[in-house]
């Protein structure tokens, strides 16, 4: 791959990962508009795992209070909030994982990307129209009344389940978790924090098969635009988190959503006219 083709991946994934217009999608269509070669699977993962660096270093703070979490959890204390975050973080992430591997091992990825029939157009037209609507519908009109900490397994698991969901491409991974925990009372900044959390087991469970296919591979040149991939995609993230934690502190999804809506009808246009 060019250098031009690797830091037009790591911005676009930099930028889209932690905002609610979904990342993977982005990743799919920019090769198809820009007429590059796609740059398939394994640099999608190199560049997550350039966010997730990005989001370990911006939430330092919340990570080392999960890791106590998960000491505490060991000892049996189950009732300190760091204890609540772990447990949170870490049955919201189950589904997704299950549901990752079943994917993997039948190829349903590849499927959902493939030209074939306008077959990815179509996908992520629908997903990205419909998961905007939702986003909107619950940034509007749900209620604020529970915290990160003040949430329970249960509600942590209907996060999860939702974040599973993100797998299908278009619906994005935090677009979808905020609009879960936007619904469940969380305010925007507790939905986006939680969000941006959930996306460091998800990340290094798709990093760890990402890893094992290069691995696999034998291909050392793909291992060496994955690592000039991921640092790029890290320093884009870095921007990306503290301009949106610091929006969303303020003002509504409404603009992302638009957007969405936008990307939707077109992408929509394009596969069926």
């Amino acid at each position: 791959m060019t250098v031009f083709h690797l830091l037009l991946v790591a911005i676009v994934q930099g930028i889209t990962e932690f905002l609610p217009i979904s990342s993977s999608a982005h990743l799919i269509l920019a090769p198809k508009v820009t007429g590059s070669i796609d740059q398939g699977p394994l640099i999608d993962v190199a560049v997550h795992v350039g966010t997730l660096v990005a989001v370990l270093i911006a939430f330092r703070r919340d990570v080392a209070e999960a890791f106590i979490g998960v000491f505490d959890l060991a000892r049996g204390r189950f009732a300190t909030a760091a204890a609540r975050l772990a447990r949170n973080l870490m049955i919201a992430t189950v589904p997704l994982v299950i549901l990752g591997l079943v994917f993997h091992e039948i190829g349903a990825m590849d499927w959902m990307r493939s030209d074939e029939n306008g077959r990815a157009f179509k996908i992520i037209g629908w997903t990205t129209l419909i998961f905007g609507v939702l986003l909107y519908i619950a940034d509007t009109y749900a209620p604020t009344r529970r915290t990160l900490e003040g949430t329970g397994w249960g509600e942590a698991l209907l996060v999860g389940l939702a974040q599973a969901v993100a797998l299908i491409p278009g619906t994005s991974r935090s677009g979808i978790t905020m609009t879960a925990a936007r619904f469940l009372g969380l305010s925007r900044t507790e939905a986006a924090r939680f969000s941006m959390l959930l996306a460091i087991p998800a990340i290094m469970a798709g990093g760890t098969i990402g890893a094992l296919d290069i691995v696999e591979s034998g291909n050392a040149q793909l291992g060496v635009d994955a690592l000039i991939a991921a640092g790029l995609s890290c320093i884009a993230a870095l921007v990306a988190i503290k301009l949106f934690m610091g929006y969303i502190a303020e003002a509504t999804m409404t603009p992302f959503v638009v957007y969405r809506l936008i990307l939707g009808v077109v992408l929509l246009g394009v596969a069926y006219l």
